[in-house]
């Protein structure tokens, strides 16, 4: 090789470890955001899950082979039909490399959860304008905008998911938030209550997890290793006999850790006083309604007991007052945060599994090109390229990653071991809903959505709305930003290189 050619690898090699980086920093800090936020995990704790599990997602199952212009947003054949095609493709994937690494550094610099996806997109869309023309860029979709729900990739459809993604998600974690306060954390008794539903938990989780898992971080291995679709129907027998083996024994183990945790008197005692105040407070707000609107006698008798009512809620609060419903539901939390480990671990190996490509498939393209003059319509990874990836995710993880663990943590409601469990299932059950279904969703904006449905079963006041406002701009801010950047930097190293 000469030296330009030598200068461009190793410049290709630096921009890829580096875009790496900042996906750990950003991206995958998402997955464990949630567990530390809740408390389910220390900071150090949660950096070494994430490590495992991104690392052995991305080198072990992450794809091989690589589609150039993974994302379908420019059209090659422009490029192909240039005289200088292939010198400019790889002079732009280089600028898209970068341009995507300096804006998720930034963003994670002020706790920004961005989508590393959209950012790459909006950095490739950039470079293709300058180069290529506006007529190069795939702004609907050959099927116009319906393709979408096809799967057919296009500028609309990105857009599409930043309402589809967190909507979605968020809608699924306040129904099931809502569903775990009345069936477990209402009850007279929560943790019989979570004793008996925790199997039943258990089960549906481990099921969502593994079949997102099969669908999402295993569609790599499918097609190198057997030609297969995850929808086609061998590979989907085998993945959900695979997820209900998991699911039995994950089940039985639950069942078992459950039944071991016991209520001391005390906080029996507590529990139902925290129960009846709960039910006194639902009481006489219906007692004030019929006081309000019933006629002799009934009304006088409305007020005798709504008197009543409230004299015994003063005494039962006069209990209560000194009371922390965290020290309460301590044992009942403690359940919940065997199952936000494991979803957070599911997360995390799917992630790197699917978006290490985000690093190394425009790494491997440049290097294709660059070594063959030529653009090619598939590019080999090589097992010590996937390995560079992985390391520079857990590096980005391990240095940078708790501002935004910080983020979706703590920064947008404050949660606990059930709502970040509610959180993370949520996410992944919008993940599988949206990849069998073929709709346009980011994993970033679905957990972030995931964590604002929890926080709005608590009500609005729940959110922080300032942060809220700064992480949806920014969403909107990725796509163009990457795209100035890439320009930037398309130019700069067409002047230095050509």
């Amino acid at each position: 090789m000469d030296i330009h050619t030598t200068a461009l690898l190793v410049i290709a090699l630096g921009f890829g470890f580096y875009m790496a980086w900042n996906i750990g920093a950003n991206d995958v800090s998402n997955a464990m955001g949630t567990s530390v936020g809740s408390g389910a995990l220390t900071l150090k704790a949660a950096v070494i899950i994430a490590a495992i599990m991104e690392f052995s997602g991305a080198f072990f199952v992450g794809s091989h082979v690589t589609e150039t212009m993974r994302s379908g947003i420019v059209d090659l054949t422009a490029f192909r039909e240039h005289e200088n095609g292939a010198s400019m493709l790889a002079y732009g994937m280089l600028a898209s490399l970068l341009a995507a690494g300096v804006w998720l550094n930034l963003a994670s610099y002020f706790g920004w959860p961005v989508s590393t996806t959209h950012s790459l997109v909006g950095a490739i869309a950039g470079f293709g304008l300058v180069s290529m023309g506006s007529d190069a860029i795939n702004w609907i979709g050959p099927s116009g905008i319906w393709g979408t729900f096809k799967g057919e990739a296009s500028m609309v459809g990105i857009v599409l998911s930043w309402v589809i993604s967190p909507a979605l998600a968020a809608i699924i974690s306040y129904a099931l938030f809502r569903l775990v306060l009345n069936t477990i954390f209402y009850r007279p008794d929560p943790l019989a209550a979570a004793k008996k539903i925790t199997p039943i938990m258990s089960f549906c989780v481990l099921i969502t997890m593994t079949m997102m898992l099969h669908f999402k971080g295993m569609k790599p291995f499918w097609k190198e290793h057997f030609g297969l679709a995850p929808t086609d129907a061998r590979a989907l027998a085998i993945g959900l006999s695979v997820s209900l083996l998991i699911a039995a024994v994950g089940t039985f183990f639950s069942w078992y850790l459950a039944r071991r945790l016991k209520t001391d008197e005390v906080q029996h005692q507590q529990l139902k006083d925290l129960y009846a105040a709960r039910s006194l407070s639902k009481a006489i707000m219906h007692l004030r309604r019929v006081r309000d609107t019933a006629d002799e006698p009934a009304r006088a008798q409305a007020v005798a007991t709504l008197q009543s009512a409230q004299t015994l809620l003063h005494e039962v609060n006069t209990r209560t007052k000194k009371v922390s419903e965290h020290n309460v539901f301590r044992d009942v939390e403690r359940i919940f945060i065997y199952l936000q480990i494991v979803s957070a671990s599911f997360v995390a190996f799917a992630h790197g599994a699917n978006d290490v490509s985000n690093a190394i498939g425009p790494l491997s393209i440049i290097i294709d090109t660059v070594r063959h003059n030529a653009i090619p319509e598939t590019s080999a990874v090589p097992t010590w390229v996937l390995g560079l990836g992985a390391v520079g995710i857990v590096v980005g993880l391990a240095t940078w990653g708790w501002r935004v663990i910080q983020t979706v943590g703590k920064r947008i409601t404050e949660l606990t071991p059930s709502r970040g469990f509610c959180a993370e299932f949520a996410a992944a059950l919008t993940i599988l809903i949206a990849s069998v279904n073929k709709l346009p969703v980011s994993t970033t904006h679905t957990l972030v959505g995931a964590v604002l449905g929890v926080g709005l079963a608590r009500g609005i006041g729940a959110l922080n709305l300032n942060m809220v406002r700064d992480i949806a701009a920014s969403w909107v801010v990725t796509i163009p930003a990457g795209a100035g950047l890439s320009i930037l930097f398309y130019y700069t190293l067409l002047a230095i290189f050509g």
